[in-house]
């Protein structure tokens, strides 16, 4: 029989009462508690929420500015609704690049993972097919293109990550946690970015058996402080936080860069990445667009830079596999730079140009084009 997934009478009292006091305007609103958001986005998740209700309550926490609470309530509850599996290795770097990709250079980083795995670093990554309020090209796309399977579970992929002979792997928002995969739809209704793209890539669905480490972008100044605290409260043992290009995981090649990291669940740190400090000498801040793709647009959306997803995803895992062959170039360089910010983070090597030397080494050498299956 179907299950009645209508709004119940104390779910529609939750969700009323929620909104009476988070959407009254920029001086009367009212903050929740970690609990309450919890709840609240659990009903949300459980599909026992009205979609009107949930829309507002997203869009107005947004509004007002979420607290520190209200967005731990929503990743209690995105964590709860996941599901999750342990590799056999003892470390593993999520690697979590925004969801809604990208669309003004090609997207190497789901690359560093072959690379990182051969440096002796179990990675995963994560995402979705299209989500706004971009719709960019995201790893999914790209490892798509590049024939790695997209769609496994998470055992599937920690069992990947103790293959030896593999060493990484992507899980999708839709294998991981389907509740909130299936809110994709309403989020693109409600067209403005709202917690759920800040909070999404902290589920966490991949762990090491002693330590999982975070690694994700930024680039607005007050995210920094706010990933490092949601990290910690995911469970993160450290997490290593990039002013990267479109909000990527690898900065720019050209210009210094401001990141931000934490070690055993410290407080965060800042500091300055120099491209040049590791030989990386480029005009461009990234791998660029080939001129040669298709010119496509998106209909009713007249903000979004719309980019033909195929041909570009198809460009950038042809960009990445040639580095990862040793091809020179900004898809060489750009994961050098990504892999070397990890390795030092991670305590692999003792500084940032010792990664560098480390990671073109093991591209020039092509081994970690073997591990991409």
């Amino acid at each position: 029989m179907p299950t009645d997934t209508s709004p119940s009478t104390e779910n529609r009292a939750l969700m009323r009462s929620i909104i009476q006091r988070v959407a009254t305007g920029p001086d009367l609103s009212k903050d929740i508690s970690l609990a309450e958001a919890r709840q609240a986005m659990r009903t949300i998740l459980d599909a026992t929420a009205d979609p009107v209700q949930a829309a507002i309550f997203l869009i107005a926490l947004r509004m007002k500015r979420e607290t520190d609470d209200e967005l731990r309530g929503i990743l209690e509850a995105i964590q709860e609704a996941t599901g999750h599996a342990v590799a056999e290795v003892d470390e593993v770097v999520d690697i979590a690049d925004p969801y809604d990709g990208y669309n003004r250079s090609l997207p190497v980083s789901p690359f560093l993972m072959p690379l990182l795995a051969e440096c002796g670093v179990a990675a995963i990554s994560h995402g979705a097919h299209a989500v706004g309020p971009k719709f960019g090209v995201t790893h999914r796309h790209v490892l798509e293109a590049a024939g790695v399977a997209v769609d496994l579970s998470p055992v599937e992929v920690a069992a990947r990550l103790s293959d030896p002979e593999l060493g990484w792997g992507y899980v999708d928002q839709r294998a991981y946690c389907a509740s909130l995969h299936n809110l994709l739809g309403l989020r693109e209704t409600i067209v403005k970015r709202q917690a759920l793209t800040t909070v999404e890539v902290l589920a966490r669905p991949v762990h090491g058996r002693r330590h999982t480490h975070l690694m994700t972008g930024y680039v607005h100044k007050p995210y920094p402080r706010i990933y490092a605290l949601l990290a910690r409260h995911a469970g993160f043992e450290s997490a290593l936080l990039v002013r990267g290009v479109e909000g990527g995981v690898i900065p720019s090649l050209r210009q210094r860069g401001l990141c931000f990291n934490y070690e055993r669940m410290s407080e965060e740190q800042s500091f300055e990445v120099d491209p040049t400090s590791l030989g990386i000498e480029q005009t461009l801040r990234a791998p660029p667009l080939p001129e040669t793709l298709p010119q496509t647009s998106r209909a009713g959306d007249d903000i979004a830079i719309a980019v033909d997803l195929p041909a570009t995803a198809a460009a950038a895992a042809r960009a990445g596999l040639a580095a990862l062959e040793g091809g020179h170039g900004p898809a060489y360089d750009a994961l050098v730079l990504g892999a070397a910010l990890v390795l030092w983070h991670l305590g692999r090597v003792p500084t940032l140009e010792a990664g560098a030397i480390r990671a073109r080494a093991v591209l020039d050498s092509g081994r970690a084009a073997r591990r991409v299956y």
